[in-house]
């Protein structure tokens, strides 16, 4: 381990960090994992099992090595996160299989992202990622049945620490934020950049009265240490719910707070600070300053580029940056000249793989939600199609488009009844379990899973041409977090409202919206099925969620056939009570029964039971009326779909 040792004092003294993967059968890795764990000193953390959970522990923390288990499957979102909390002088030690065959293994990690039963193998990746080894000339690669070779380290000036005090591009950006009239400003960075410090050590010195909030406590140590006894948290929904009052706000890691929850705490306050990270695992990318600061026309832009946990230019970020396709600066550019779509072949990543990262890259710009996770999932999940909006040498728009449906009859029939939910199939399932058909779920169709315009080329019909350059069976489909913009977008392109969610999405803070874009008979008849449904329950949702539904109200007070179904999906099997809300709602206006617990739902009364139970006397209610009301129907329903729990 001597040449170790060698790199080690090489890397402290220059302040850089190193990525060394093992390549071999698992027991191999192993035991050379630990023989650089006792021969170098260091915490050495391990990310083994389930390494997503347990980097949530490590965030804000500072780590001297460790090693990242990729040997069965690689969740690159927790390695570009392991990578980012170790110290200058570090080795990341990545285990994965024998380079020559692990393009065809299969990955656990893609469980996760990929939709299928089984682990699938990621060649695309893999091949980029061995790519991108075979490119740096700073990663150590180490081969069972070779010799170690350690590259010669390039004769770099001595790196000097951060020693506390504020860092130029930290002290310019202070003196400006020291003297800010009312407004808001953003600071964005890259990880490692110290504007967590720069936070605290602006709470250190402001005048008056400040509050920070995060989406985790947690992930503030390094504000409260710089801030000392001027750190008081709160967490932002006690926040908003609160009446507190404040001449600051301080909110870190903001991107990772819903939008809708973020823009009213903003408002709040005199003075705002947001910030949050960029072109990193989070996910968050230039999309956070495009889609949400846009929103603020006098909000203030600063941004951290020197590295302070490490010095410039260290191997190891520059590694991670670009195997995970971290670059963002074509949103600089303006792609000019005429718009050609084209589609965009899987096969590509080996012929054209400059031009699909471009794609990708648009794609994390223009929405602060992608993550590494959708890197894998475009390079190798089975059923995803893409077109591209290209210029002659740039992109200006992109669309990606995931099948669904075509489930069996008998499988369809149990999601509607709430007897499965099997894995993916987003809308063609909440067709079936939300909806009016038991069979919406055969039917196939195409989801939008992304759409993205260069921002620079935007309100030129690119979005509207890519979606009509679209293909499918059945019918194009789209689920997002319900704004007046966005569905004037999907409106535009012809889709048709089909579905309102009952609960606020958690990212978004908005309710969650389906629509239909029918291509087949089949699907124009679903469509028509399921905005009538739509059209007819939008009185009663609407009043429940306290937001207009944009639709027709076509309420009728009156049960129908659809009612029946419903009303003996939710009394026999398990459809969701917010799903048969409207249909119980006519329900308790046709039956003169006290039905206790049903009418206590409807008027908003406090449980007095356990939830569980609840649920069970309002299903106990609701057969009894049924019961009342036509006994031989009901038992002819409650028989059939009693039997569509059971099928091959």
């Amino acid at each position: 381990m001597l040449a170790f040792d060698q790199l080690i004092r090489e890397l402290e003294r220059t302040g850089h960090r190193r990525l060394v993967v093992l390549s071999g059968e698992a027991q191999w890795t192993l035991s050379q994992a630990v023989a650089l764990r006792d021969a170098l000193p260091g915490d050495w953390v391990r990310l083994d099992e389930h390494p997503s959970k347990a980097i949530s522990g490590l965030l804000g923390r500072e780590f001297r090595h460790a090693v990242f288990d990729a040997s069965t499957g690689f969740d690159v979102a927790a390695f570009a996160a392991l990578s980012g909390t170790l110290s200058a002088g570090s080795l990341l030690v990545l285990r994965v299989p024998p380079l020559a065959d692990w393009a065809d293994r299969p990955d656990s990690d893609s469980l996760r992202w990929s939709d299928s039963a089984e682990p699938i193998a990621t060649p695309h990746f893999v091949h980029h990622f061995c790519r991108t080894l075979a490119a740096d000339s700073d990663a150590i690669v180490w081969h069972q049945y070779r010799p170690l070779s350690v590259p010669v380290a390039p004769d770099l000036p001595a790196w000097q620490p951060a020693s506390g005090a504020p860092q130029r591009e930290q002290a310019e950006i202070l003196d400006v934020l020291l003297t800010m009239p009312a407004g808001i400003a953003a600071v964005t960075a890259p990880r490692g950049r110290g504007k967590s410090a720069l936070a605290g050590m602006l709470l250190s010195r402001i005048q008056g009265s400040a509050l920070v909030t995060a989406p985790a406590k947690g992930a503030t140590d390094v504000i409260a240490r710089f801030a000392g006894e001027h750190f008081h948290f709160m967490a932002p929904d006690a926040l908003l719910a609160s009446s507190r009052q404040a001449d600051w706000l301080i909110v870190d890691e903001a991107a990772a707070i819903p939008g809708p929850l973020l823009e009213k705490l903003v408002t709040r306050f005199p003075r705002v600070v947001l910030t949050t990270t960029v072109q990193g695992y989070e996910g968050t990318g230039r999309g956070f300053l495009l889609k949400f600061c846009a929103r603020f026309s006098g909000l203030r832009h600063y941004a951290l580029s020197t590295p302070i946990r490490w010095a410039a230019g260290c191997p190891l970020e520059r590694f991670v940056a670009n195997a995970l396709l971290f670059d963002d600066a074509l949103i600089d550019r303006k792609p000019e000249g005429d718009v050609r779509i084209t589609p965009l072949a899987p096969r590509m990543w080996e012929s054209d793989p400059a031009r699909v990262a471009s794609v990708y890259e648009l794609l994390c710009a223009a929405h602060y939600r992608t993550s590494p996770l959708d890197l894998r999932r475009m390079m190798d999940a089975p059923g995803q199609h893409f077109a591209v909006a290209g210029t002659e040498a740039e992109i200006a728009g992109a669309l990606w488009l995931v099948e669904e449906g075509g489930l069996s009859p008998e499988l369809s029939r149990a999601v509607w009844a709430g007897y499965r939910r099997p894995r993916g199939n987003l809308v063609a399932q909440s067709l079936a379990a939300h909806g009016g058909s038991p069979l919406a779920a055969t039917l196939k169709g195409r989801r939008v899973s992304r759409i993205a315009v260069h921002p620079l080329r935007q309100r030129e019909g690119i979005g509207q041409r890519l979606i009509r350059s679209a293909s499918g069976e059945d019918y194009l489909s789209v689920s997002f977090g319900y704004t007046d913009e966005l569905w004037h977008f999907w409106h535009q392109c012809g889709f048709v409202l089909v579905r309102m969610g009952s609960h606020r999405e958690a990212s978004s803070g908005c309710y969650t919206a389906m629509a239909l874009l029918p291509l087949s008979e089949a699907g124009r008849q679903l469509c028509a099925q399921e905005h009538q449904r739509l059209c007819r329950d939008m009185r009663v949702l609407s009043a429940r969620n306290g937001e207009k539904i944009p639709v027709e109200d076509g309420w009728e007070a009156t049960l129908n056939s659809d009612d029946w179904l419903e009303l003996a999906g939710f009394a026999f099997a398990h459809r969701a009570f917010s799903t048969s809300v409207a249909a119980l709602t006519r329900l308790l206006l046709t039956v003169d029964m006290p039905l206790p617990a049903l009418r206590g739902k409807m008027a908003g009364k406090a449980d007095e039971v356990g939830r569980k139970a609840l649920l069970a006397k309002l299903r106990s209610e609701t057969a009894q009326a049924l019961e009342s009301l036509d006994y031989p129907r009901c038992q002819r329903l409650k028989e059939a779909i009693l039997q569509w729990q059971f099928f091959q």
